[in-house]
C-alpha cells in the first residue's frame, strides 16, 4: 500500500493544483493520495495567508471532490486537512470537522499563543533561553489538549519546535510522555513526517526517542512528506522505513489505508 497523505496545494502554502498532485501521484504508482490544506482558526481572530479561508472550505472541499473522480489508474484520493488546535476554539474546530465529508484530519499546533513556531528562525533567536523553554513546554501541553480533544486522526509533525534547532534546555520528559499517553488513548497515528530532514534540525518529526515512545505505547506511524510539491509525494520515504523498521515496526504496521477518518490496517 504506497500512500502519502499529508500534502499542501495552492490553496494553502503549496505549489501547484490539487489536479497536479493527483496526476503525479497516479504516476508515482500510488494506491491513496490525501489532500490536506492548512486550515487556521485563530482564536484572536489573525489573517493566517498560509491557510484555507474558513468561507472558502467547501469549494475546497468541491475541487478535492472533482479532482478525485478524475483519478486514473488504481489511485484513490482522499480528502483531508490539517487544522491548527487552540483549546480557545476546540467548539469551532469540531463544528467545521463535522461540517464536511473529511476522510480525515491531522491535527497541528504551529503557535504557542501568538507565537508562531514554525514561521522563522528570527523569532526564536531573539528570545531567551528561559522563554524557549516556555514555548516548547507549552507546545506539548497543546498537542495534549488536542489528543484529548478526540477530533483528529493524525497527530502532525510531532516535535516542530525543534526546526530552525533550538532545543528545551530543561526536562520535558513528563509533557512529552504525558502528550504521548494522550494520544495512545485517542487512537491517533503519529505521522513520520520526512520534511524535518529538509530543515535547520536535520531530523525527522519527531524525533527517534520520541518513536520510541510510540511503539511501546502501540501507537501506530505513517510515512508522510508534508509535501508543499508534487515532486515531494514521497520524499525519502525508503529512509522513513528503513528509520522505523530500525525502531521496531515491522511492514505490516507500516501499511495502512483511511477509511471514514480512522486510519485501519490492512488485513
Amino acid at each position: 500500500m504506497r500512500t502519502s497523505y499529508h500534502t499542501h496545494s495552492r490553496w494553502s502554502d503549496g505549489e501547484g493544483e490539487i489536479a497536479d498532485f493527483v496526476l503525479w501521484a497516479s504516476k508515482l504508482g500510488l494506491d491513496e493520495l490525501g489532500i490536506s490544506d492548512h486550515c487556521v482558526i485563530h482564536p484572536n481572530n489573525s489573517l493566517i495567508t498560509w491557510s484555507i479561508p474558513p468561507n472558502m472550505l467547501e469549494v475546497y472541499v468541491e475541487e478535492v471532490q472533482t479532482a478525485a473522480k478524475k483519478a486514473t489508474g488504481n489511485l484513490t484520493v482522499r480528502l483531508g486537512i490539517e487544522m491548527d488546535y487552540f483549546p480557545e476554539t476546540e467548539d469551532v474546530i469540531r463544528n467545521v470537522l463535522a461540517k464536511y465529508p473529511f476522510d480525515y484530519a491531522i491535527g497541528s499546533v504551529h503557535f504557542f499563543g501568538d507565537f508562531p513556531i514554525d514561521e522563522a528562525a528570527e523569532k526564536w533567536d531573539t528570545l531567551n533561553q528561559e522563554q524557549r523553554n516556555e514555548i516548547i513546554r507549552g507546545y506539548w501541553k497543546s498537542v495534549r489538549k488536542m489528543a484529548e480533544s478526540g477530533l483528529f486522526d493524525i497527530a502532525g509533525h510531532l516535535d516542530l519546535t525543534k526546526k530552525f534547532g533550538h532545543h528545551a534546555s530543561v526536562d520535558l520528559s513528563k509533557e512529552i510522555s504525558a502528550t504521548l499517553d494522550a494520544i495512545a488513548d485517542s487512537e491517533m497515528v503519529v505521522e513520520l513526517n520526512t520534511s524535518g530532514w529538509h530543515r535547520p534540525c536535520k531530523e525527522q518529526y519527531p524525533s527517534l526517542s520520541i518513536l520510541k515512545g510510540c511503539i511501546n505505547r502501540g501507537i501506530s506511524v505513517v510515512v508522510t512528506a508534508d509535501a508543499h510539491s508534487p515532486f515531494e509525494l514521497v520524499r525519502d520515504f525508503d529512509k522513513a522505513h528503513a528509520l522505523l523498521r530500525e525502531v521496531g515496526y515491522t511492514k505490516k504496521d507500516l501499511e495502512f489505508r483511511i477509511i471514514r477518518r480512522n486510519f485501519c490496517k490492512l488485513k
